[in-house]
C-alpha cells in the first residue's frame, strides 16, 4: 500500500511570500490592519489572519471608510485604479502583490502605452485577471475559451500582446494562441504562466496517472487548485477535491492499493501533512 505526495505540492513562492508579509505586519505594525480582498484564497489561513486583527476589505465601496491603518494588497494583485485610490488616501500600503503578477501589470501597462490591444487568456470573474486588466487600456479582452475568441474584433489591425493568468492551464493556453494566431499576422505571445504552475501541474498529472485514487487539497475558491483538479480528475477517475481532511471519507479510500496526493498554491502545509497522516492511517 503507498502514499505518493507530490513535492509540489502546497504553498508557492508568491503565496508564502504574501502570507509571511501579513504576519510580519501583525507583529511589527501598530493600529489597524487590513488586506484589499483574501491575502490569499484559502479560508482556513484567512480565519486565522482575522483572529489575530486582520480584516478583509471586500469591496471598493468598503475602501472608502477606512481612514487609517495599513492596506496590505492581496497576492492577486489589484487594479491600478485602486492602488492610485489608496495613495490618494494617505493610507500606508504594503504591497504583497505575487512579483509574477506584477510583471504582467508591468507589461500589459507598457504595451497599451505602445497601442497595442491586449489579450488576457484567464477566467474573467478571477481577481488576478481583473487586477491584469486594470493595469491595460481600453484595448482589452479576457479569453477563457475558443468561443471567447471569436467576440474579440481583429479588424482594428492593431499590433496585439497575449499574456496568461498565471494559474491557468499550460496546455489549454497554448491551444488558445493557436487559435488566435490564425485571426492575425502581428502578434508577440508572452507565457506568463508561472513556472511553478506548470510544473505542480505536470507533476500532479504524471502522479494522478499512476495511483488508483487521487486527493487534490486546497480551498474552493482557487483557481490554481481547480485547474489540479481537473488535470487529475482527466488522468484518474477516483480524484477527491478537498478543502481539510473534514471533507474527505476515508472509507472511500478503503480497498485502493496506492493514492497520490497533491495541493494547491494557496495550501498551508499543515493541512496536506494532516490529511497524509490520516490517509496512511487507514493503510
Amino acid at each position: 500500500m503507498k502514499v505518493i505526495k507530490a513535492k509540489t505540492a502546497g504553498f508557492c513562492f508568491g503565496v508564502k511570500r504574501a502570507v509571511d508579509t501579513v504576519y510580519e505586519q501583525v507583529n511589527t505594525c501598530g493600529g489597524p490592519i487590513y488586506t484589499y480582498g483574501p491575502i490569499i484564497h484559502n479560508e482556513e489561513v484567512v480565519k486565522d489572519l482575522e483572529s489575530r486583527g486582520v480584516s478583509v476589505i471586500r469591496s471598493e465601496e468598503e475602501l472608502e471608510g477606512i481612514t487609517e491603518g495599513t492596506v496590505i494588497i492581496r497576492s492577486h494583485g489589484v487594479e491600478k485604479r485602486i492602488c492610485d485610490k489608496l495613495r490618494g488616501k494617505g493610507i500606508r500600503i504594503v504591497d504583497a502583490t505575487c512579483p509574477f503578477v506584477k510583471k504582467i501589470h508591468n507589461i500589459v501597462e507598457k504595451e497599451s502605452a505602445e497601442g497595442k490591444y491586449i489579450l488576457i487568456i484567464g477566467n474573467p470573474d478571477h481577481p488576478e485577471v481583473a487586477g491584469i486588466r486594470g493595469w491595460a487600456g481600453s484595448d482589452v479582452s479576457v479569453i477563457q475559451n475558443a468561443g471567447d475568441i471569436e467576440k474579440v474584433d481583429f479588424s482594428k489591425n492593431k499590433k496585439i500582446c497575449v499574456v496568461s493568468q498565471t494559474t491557468f492551464n499550460y496546455n489549454k493556453f497554448q491551444d488558445l494562441v493557436e487559435i488566435i494566431k490564425k485571426k492575425s499576422y502581428d502578434i508577440s505571445v508572452l507565457n506568463t504562466i508561472c513556472n511553478a504552475t506548470k510544473e505542480r501541474q505536470t507533476e500532479a498529472r504524471s502522479i494522478a496517472e499512476s495511483v488508483d485514487a487521487m486527493i487534490v487539497i486546497g480551498d474552493k475558491h482557487s483557481s490554481n487548485t481547480q485547474k489540479l483538479y481537473e488535470i487529475c480528475r482527466n488522468a484518474c477517475n477516483n480524484t477527491y477535491y478537498i478543502q481539510t481532511l473534514d471533507d474527505l471519507d476515508l472509507n472511500q479510500l478503503g480497498s485502493v492499493e496506492t493514492v497520490g496526493i497533491t495541493a494547491g498554491a494557496s495550501t498551508p502545509n499543515n493541512i496536506i501533512e494532516e490529511v497524509q497522516n490520516n490517509v496512511r492511517i487507514i493503510f
